[in-house]
């Protein structure tokens, strides 16, 4: 299926058209298109070009005007003001459009492939071993699902990176511990939840803890266990990997209930870069990048220094010669970029680590790892909040598990849901409950620009009123239920018929998808196809308000509004799915 040009590409193409041909010695000039409220869209290119060209704008928007080509596409276009142009599109035109769009069987709605795709590699949704995951990994990880999906819709070849903390001197003390209680991670059933493997782990933690402090000969065994698991001793490896594979059960089920898809071969953890660690350390010594400082090996910054004035170095190595996370993050950039081929390293990463990155960046490109073919980026994001603007933390100031989160606002949702719900069974109450509660965490997150903090409000997410994902879901429901009742007729596009005023506005709309779509996912900005849904969603209910549409007055017209209908759920449903939110089809 080729794609669809869009109603304002066409426009454009002819804006420009007539530009050149008034004005040949301006060679090609954009129009500046955008969408307007006082026609279908305004142009207000020719102020500067009038400018530039020392002509009069008005003028020279009169002579444009003469030189547009109306007819099949545009039909009208009139100078207002100092010289914008504002231009109305025939009724056939949105029809026909959106037509060809809903005839595209892939079900992309028209909407173009990048022709030249790069690799870019993500690196996002990264829990630690052995630890719980909290509220504080939501982000990351919704952030990152969401941003991976519009790049690969755009056509982008991407490849995903979860960089798990699964090394450093921790294990140490829990191997140890492991080594001395031999059966404190057994399994009593040959399938173990994730909330059973990670209270195992829970447990051994505390217990290895609780002695590592408390006895000093354990905590000398502890230390020099963690120079055999780094010197690769295999019995010590395989105590360890007992430790990986229990996280990753319980990881797995987290991510599972967040509905995201997790693959075991994308978790590359800290572990994954060790054998790099030395060679990375040799050639930023060698190269003079690096220089030993104390006994550490550190890169100085002449603009990044510390409160006392003192430059603050980025650590690379450790005056005892153990590594720091710098020397792991510069061997996954030396791994992607010459391993892998990337030409943009995307980090979805906390905010409060903008430091560390902006500092091994620049230490890449000195050591000439990335160079100007190569983007490296940190989508840094905000912090949760809590209603009282604070972090979000328990009653009792401990941070929230991700997993309680996620079951209170399931709890919610189906609260919600059983309230609305006409004909619905417990079970599907329960799957929809599901979807709406972990849609609605997404959406909250999603819709909010990922640098911003944002409040963690349950009941504002789940509400079926204002900016959330219920209100989508539900017009999709809606949507669904109005095409089940239309019995013999079908949606089909009548190019031929006038359209209603809110019919309009909901196909420039729709049409509206695929250049939001390469928007958000350039400027990696999910919340920008968040805005574009909800008021989707907005106009959809203003259109069904004022168009009946199983009522009106004649079978093209009925069918055309059922194709309207029909092109807003595939929108929807399409948009939301790259958002990572499921559409039910009946609420």
């Amino acid at each position: 299926m080729a794609s669809v040009t869009s109603l304002s590409d066409s426009v454009h193409q002819r804006l420009a058209a007539a530009l050149s041909a008034a004005l040949p010695q301006a060679g090609s000039a954009d129009p500046l298109l955008r969408r307007s409220d006082r026609a279908d869209f305004q142009a207000n290119g020719i102020l500067a070009l009038a400018k530039k060209e020392k002509a009069n704008p008005r003028e020279l928007a009169t002579q444009v005007v003469s030189r547009v080509e109306s007819g099949e596409v545009i039909k009208d276009v009139e100078v207002s003001g100092p010289g914008f142009l504002n231009i109305t599109i025939t009724d056939r035109a949105i029809t026909e459009t959106l037509a060809a769009r809903y005839a595209d069987d892939t079900g992309r709605l028209g909407v173009p492939q990048a022709q030249q795709p790069g690799t870019t590699v993500i690196d996002y949704a990264q829990p630690n071993v052995a630890k719980e995951m909290h509220v504080g990994h939501l982000r990351s990880a919704v952030i990152g699902d969401s941003v991976m999906r519009l790049l690969e819709f755009t056509g982008e070849n991407v490849v995903r990176r979860h960089h798990i903390g699964d090394w450093g001197t921790q294990f140490g003390m829990l191997i140890q511990y492991l080594e001395e209680h031999p059966h404190e991670l057994d399994h009593k059933a040959d399938e173990v939840s994730g909330e059973e493997a990670m209270s195992n782990l829970d447990r051994l933690y505390k217990a290895a803890r609780k002695l590592f402090d408390a006895d000093e000969e354990f905590k000398t065994r502890a230390r020099r266990r963690v120079v055999d698991l780094q010197a690769g001793d295999p019995q010590t490896l395989a105590m360890w990997q007992k430790f990986v594979d229990e996280s990753k059960i319980y990881f797995f089920s987290v991510f599972e209930k967040l509905d995201m898809e997790i693959r075991d071969e994308d978790i590359v953890g800290e572990s994954g870069y060790n054998d790099m660690l030395a060679e990375t350390c040799r050639l930023l010594e060698e190269s003079g990048v690096a220089v030993r400082s104390e006994g550490a090996l550190c890169v100085f910054f002449d603009d990044i220094k510390g409160p006392d004035g003192n430059p603050v170095p980025l650590i690379v190595q450790k005056s005892d010669g153990g590594y720091g996370y710098a020397a792991t993050d510069l061997s996954a950039i030396r791994d992607r970029v010459f391993a892998i081929k990337a030409n943009t390293l995307l980090y979805v990463v906390d905010a409060r680590q903008s430091l560390h990155f902006k500092m091994v960046f620049e230490t890449a490109r000195r050591a000439g790892w990335l160079s100007d073919d190569v983007e490296a980026v940190q989508l840094a994001f905000g912090t949760v909040l809590g209603k009282d603007g604070k972090p979000f933390k328990t009653r009792e100031g401990e941070t929230v598990r991700l997993v309680d989160l996620l079951d209170e606002a399931i709890d919610r949702a189906s609260a919600v849901v059983r309230e609305k719900a006409q004909d619905l069974s417990e079970e599907e109450i329960a799957e929809r409950g599901t979807q709406v509660g972990v849609g609605a965490v997404k959406y909250a997150d999603l819709s909010t620009s990922a640098n911003r903090d944002y409040k963690f409000d349950l009941d504002q997410m789940v509400s079926l009123n204002g900016d959330t994902s219920v209100y989508l879901q539900y017009a999709y429901a809606r949507i669904q239920s109005i095409l089940r009742k239309a019995g013999a007729s079908r949606p089909v596009a009548h190019p031929e018929l006038e359209l209603h005023e809110a019919e309009r506005a909901l196909g420039l709309h729709a049409d509206a998808f695929g250049a939001t779509v390469a928007e958000a996912a350039t400027e990696y900005a999910p919340h920008k196809l968040a805005a574009y849904l909800y008021q989707l969603a907005s106009l959809y209910t203003t259109f069904y308000d004022k168009c009946p549409v199983l009522k009106a007055e004649t079978q093209e017209q009925i069918e055309n509004r059922l194709f309207l209908c029909d092109v807003t759920a595939r929108t929807l449903h399409r948009g939301m799915g790259l958002l990572g939110i499921r559409t039910p089809e009946r609420l």
